[in-house]
């Protein structure tokens, strides 16, 4: 006889909170017209779109509290739209399947790859090597690792590929893998390093080359690679560092020494031996799939090529040469999946319904007689609010156009606006649903939807803080135009 959970009344209060939230936004009187300045564009917010945000309310209260498995509240998401008339069924519930899900997924099989074949244990061995025994080392070890491989490839496939190698480490230090301190600060500050790697370059995210694209429509002008590069790198390696600083000061390590972990590493390397068949495959495989991940940012005539398809070419060719089998397969993390489905899902409906677009004019009009120091952060207050809840490249198309003609407005720079919300935009600290990497990092169950949110409150709090020096200091003494 299955026996029955006990009763929790926190459950319940949280579960009744979330529902109340979406009764009280969706039932409200009409919200009043948001207008541009100088009685430009106007958005009507329509019953539609107030039922967007009353579910995106909804969505936030029980993905936080995590009162209902996370990827069943995503598919709430989609029942609320059909149930409550918000958008046609096919929609909501196609988002599920978007490219970046599917994308997704491939970079979940790589990692099973990864673990399957040996591969993340041989470079979790020799990252060990590198860093020593000490925690606190390899808390820094590991996230240079994951923000050094975001500087070529997309944060997701970075994590992907890191996750299994952390799992490796952490088995040594746990070998239930039970929740410790040294877990919960692992994964999180893996998941965290990579949003700062990411912000890097152009080659972490596809965040950079759409806010580019919305740049060139609006401005006329063309941002280079080297620049990003120029301006972004200070904010995002002094970011992995304060990662690193926050993480040892919420979750210090039970132990200083991970007992014999340096010759564990030894001997473990030395019984794999060289390559076999399926890591030099697996390897070839990923290694190939990066490459033309990152020939198609830089060569134009090879930009019809797909980022999801190349990672779901690279996953059919793992099963064709039986690397994996369908044991993987239905071993894939299908909790995350939904997540992201849902919060895809989510994105779509607040840009679909004109809710996303209310919200931007909403915010940024309140800020135009602003000087041009507080209209900057406080369009970086909203990306870091709006790249939480939903993909921040969908973060990126709601805010980017609206502060770049706002900015004409207020006399500031359209690269200062460019840079400001590229900054912050790749650094979700708070919610899983932020970013991939989040997500993957909660597979590894070491950590609460809440302890990710309570550690990334003070991070944020550091990010505007950083940034607010990259305005006063870094970028002016580097040439950056202000005003304009």
């Amino acid at each position: 006889m299955t026996k029955l959970r006990p009763f929790r009344p926190r459950r319940l209060i949280w579960l009744v909170a979330g529902a109340a939230a979406f009764l009280v936004v969706a039932l409200s009187p009409p919200w009043p017209v948001a207008h541009a300045p100088g009685g430009g564009e106007a958005a009507v917010l329509t019953p539609q779109g107030k039922a967007a945000l009353a579910l995106f309310a909804l969505a936030a209260v029980w993905w936080v509290t995590e009162v209902i498995p996370i990827g069943v509240t995503s598919i709430l998401i989609a029942v609320v739209q059909v149930v409550w008339r918000i958008r046609d069924p096919r929609a909501a519930m196609t988002d599920f399947m978007d490219p970046s899900v599917w994308f997704i997924i491939g970079s979940l099989v790589i990692g099973r790859a990864f673990l399957r074949t040996g591969v993340a244990r041989r470079i979790a061995y020799h990252t060990v090597l590198l860093a020593g025994e000490s925690t606190r080392r390899l808390y820094l070890a590991s996230f240079l690792m994951t923000a050094g491989l975001t500087l070529f490839m997309a944060h997701t496939a970075a994590v992907a590929a890191v996750f299994p190698v952390l799992l490796q480490i952490y088995g040594r230090y746990q070998e239930d893998f039970a929740r410790t301190n040294f877990g919960r600060g692992l994964f999180i500050g893996m998941a965290y390093a990579a949003g700062a790697g990411s912000v890097v370059t152009l080659l972490g995210s596809a965040r950079g080359a759409v806010a580019l694209g919305y740049y060139h429509d609006i401005v006329g002008n063309d941002i280079g690679f080297a620049q990003v590069t120029w301006h972004l790198a200070p904010l995002g390696l002094a970011m992995v560092l304060v990662i690193w600083l926050v993480v040892m000061w919420r979750f210090p390590p039970e132990r200083d020494r991970v007992a014999g972990l340096h010759a564990h590493a030894l001997a473990k390397l030395r019984e794999q031996g060289r390559l076999a068949r399926r890591e030099a495959a697996t390897l070839a495989l990923v290694l190939g799939a990066f490459g033309l991940l990152v020939a198609r940012s830089l060569v134009p005539g090879l930009a019809f090529l797909d980022r999801s398809a190349v990672l779901m070419a690279v996953t059919v060719a793992f099963f064709l040469l039986d690397i994996l089998d369908v044991d993987d397969l239905e071993e894939l993390p299908w909790n995350i999946v939904l997540l992201f489905g849902g919060a895809m899902s989510l994105g779509y409906c607040l840009w679909h319904t004109g809710a996303a677009r209310w919200l931007a004019l909403v915010w940024l009009g309140v800020l135009h007689q602003a000087p041009w120091f507080w209209f900057l952060m406080g369009t970086a207050v909203l990306m870091v609010v709006l790249t939480n809840l939903v993909m921040n490249v969908a973060a990126v198309a709601i805010v980017m156009p609206v502060a770049l003609v706002m900015g004409r407005y207020v006399g500031v720079s359209p690269e200062a606006v460019l840079f400001t919300l590229l900054g912050v935009a790749g650094m979700p600290f708070l919610l899983l649903i932020g970013a991939p990497p989040n997500a993957i990092a909660y597979e590894s169950r070491q950590f609460s939807a809440w302890e990710f949110f309570r550690t990334g409150l003070p991070l944020t709090a550091v990010l505007l803080l950083l940034l607010a020096g990259c305005l006063l200091w870094l970028w002016p003494g580097q040439g950056m135009p202000m005003s304009g």
